[in-house]
């Protein structure tokens, strides 16, 4: 009875969980069988980088693969003689697996890619020259703390919690989204305070606005 609970459960649960596509299920751990790989293997990647260049750990990764799938190849090959079979090549399947990228995705993704280019280009020529004071603050204050994480870690090093923090952060919010949710509105609202408070103190502001009226 209590085995038959628990697949009940299971199943009500994966019922409730939203639908999402290949990258959001490896994210938010849908599947750990293969979640798990997907993230210990790029984390392993990640930190061999930081200690060895970029072409020796390829190289490394390349050989090892290499090697594995002659191992197996031969391997099967002295089975089937063995046994006498005919199934085949091992890795037939994947060898027929259609790896060609359909022209609309990819023109999907420019076009996306694009967009977001533009409006990041757009958004850092309005910070740099100051269409808005408080927000070029903010800004100024945001590289500022960039100085300091770049003093304390190196870029490898930010990438590698990036991967960490991409795996963990998002199963976090969905599971304590309610407390998350809440927290974050007190935040925002006494951000947005402080926000009107200061662009009210400052002329400069007042004239902008005045000015463009």
């Amino acid at each position: 009875m209590g085995r038959r609970d628990d697949r009940r459960n299971r199943q009500f649960v994966q019922e409730d969980l939203p639908e999402t596509g290949p990258v959001e299920s490896l994210i938010y751990w849908r599947d750990p069988k293969k979640s798990g790989p997907a993230f210990g293997g790029v984390l392993l990647v990640l930190l061999a980088l930081t200690y060895f260049s970029l072409i020796s750990v390829v190289a490394y990764l390349s050989l090892i693969t290499l090697t594995a799938t002659i191992a197996f190849r031969i391997y099967k090959n002295i089975i089937h003689a063995v046994q006498k079979t005919g199934d085949g090549h091992p890795f037939k399947e994947y060898l027929e697996f259609d790896l060609a990228l359909p022209q609309d995705k990819v023109k999907e993704v420019s076009e996306v890619a694009v967009a977001h280019f533009n409006a990041a280009v757009s958004e850092l020529r309005r910070l740099f020259l100051v269409e808005d004071l408080v927000d070029s603050i903010k800004f100024a204050v945001f590289l500022w703390v960039l100085t300091y994480v770049g003093s304390w870690f190196n870029g490898m090093t930010v990438v590698i919690l990036a991967w960490v923090a991409l795996f963990t952060f998002p199963k976090v919010y969905e599971t304590n989204k309610t407390t998350i949710d809440a927290n974050l509105d007190i935040v925002r609202t006494k951000l947005a305070d402080i926000t009107a408070k200061v662009k009210a103190a400052i002329p400069i502001g007042k004239k902008s606005e005045e000015k463009k009226e």
